[in-house]
């Protein structure tokens, strides 16, 4: 599907401002109507329709070219919603929603018949997140359903972590951009199951593995977490994702990146290094990029899917990460990276 024109809606995280209301209702319309609009949360921006609308839905398919089996997050503004969409929600969900909702950790419980079938791509479980963001809340309130929302990318590209990187990825393909400026995060989600007996983390994100268990116990580590499995039971975990348009790989050893930027340059490509602030002046390379402090790996995790953006605006042509301590959000980080690496690790 392509669009004549694709609406922008700049507007400021007051959303007291009436000009600001104005342009939220106005998205909150179109979602209404069954069109797929473009908005930010606290973790990247979303690609959200109504949830409850199977040709809506599609949509976002569509617009990204999103393999029909790869689940949706289905994205509340108040608790009361999850009723309309959920059954049996656990005494352990029920403790993880009080501690991080509104926040970026995504739920899955058994899913309702409301739900529209592509949003759970034929499971029989559905997941659930309430974002802590005031323009995608209010743009929620506004549409008055329960909103599916992938990340608002091309299909397997660094998910957009500004309004002008889904403008570059899907501009004429969905019906606006809501422009609320950055996000926080810079991560999606974390993703956990509750639909079962033990609670099965599916995604590293925001919301730590430390951090759960701390409210409710052991979590169980899903085997799949850095590999593809045949049928995937959230966003991000069968297909390659994150990806630049280099091959990029992560060096274990940071020591052997020079040597190894100095081979690719002899063959005549154009090479890039991800590092850190700390470690920036190490290299010699077409694109050195710091993302963030390794000494503060949120930092990290906010600038990662820009940072790999902007080795394609470079037109880079091979990339040599480092890689980080795989605790707390450096779990996420590393997740990321070996999905946009497809594995390749030196």
């Amino acid at each position: 599907m392509s669009y004549e024109h694709t609406e922008y809606w700049i507007v400021d995280k007051n959303i007291d401002q009436e000009r600001t209301k104005a342009q939220i209702n106005e998205a909150g319309m179109w979602i209404k109507k069954g069109e797929v609009i473009a908005f930010p949360t606290e973790t990247v921006y979303g690609l959200g329709a109504n949830a409850l609308d199977e040709q809506a839905v599609r949509k976002i398919f569509a617009a990204k070219g999103r393999p029909s089996d790869n689940p949706l997050i289905v994205h509340i503004a108040e608790r009361q919603q999850l009723d309309q969409l959920v059954t049996d929600i656990s005494p352990q969900a029920e403790k993880l929603i009080a501690r991080f909702w509104p926040g970026p950790l995504t739920l899955i419980f058994k899913k309702k018949a409301a739900v529209a079938p592509s949003v759970t791509a034929g499971l029989d479980t559905v997941a659930v997140r309430m974002p802590d963001h005031p323009v995608a809340s209010a743009l929620l309130q506004a549409a008055g359903v329960p909103v599916a929302a992938p990340s608002a990318n091309l299909s397997g590209k660094p998910s957009p972590t500004s309004a002008e990187h889904v403008r570059h990825d899907l501009d004429h393909k969905i019906a606006g951009i809501v422009d609320g400026g950055k996000t926080g995060v810079g991560l999606e989600s974390t993703v956990l199951d509750c639909s079962g007996t033990v609670p099965v983390l599916y995604r590293p994100g925001g919301v730590t593995k430390e951090q759960i268990e701390a409210e409710i116990g052991p979590v169980a580590l899903d085997l799949a977490l850095h590999s593809a499995q045949e049928t995937p039971m959230s966003p991000g975990m069968k297909y390659t994702h994150y990806a630049p348009a280099g091959t990029l790989w992560l060096v274990q050893d940071r020591s052997r990146i020079p040597e190894l930027v100095a081979r690719s340059k002899a063959e005549g490509k154009r090479v890039g290094v991800l590092t850190t602030i700390e470690h920036q002046a190490d290299y010699q390379a077409d694109l050195v990029k710091a993302c963030g402090k390794r000494s503060s790996l949120a930092t990290v995790a906010a600038d990662l899917y820009e940072s790999l953006r902007a080795f394609d605006h470079a037109e880079v042509e091979v990339i040599y990460a480092e890689t980080f301590p795989a605790e707390g959000v450096g779990i996420a980080i590393m997740n990321r990276l070996e999905k946009a690496a497809a594995g390749r690790m030196l």
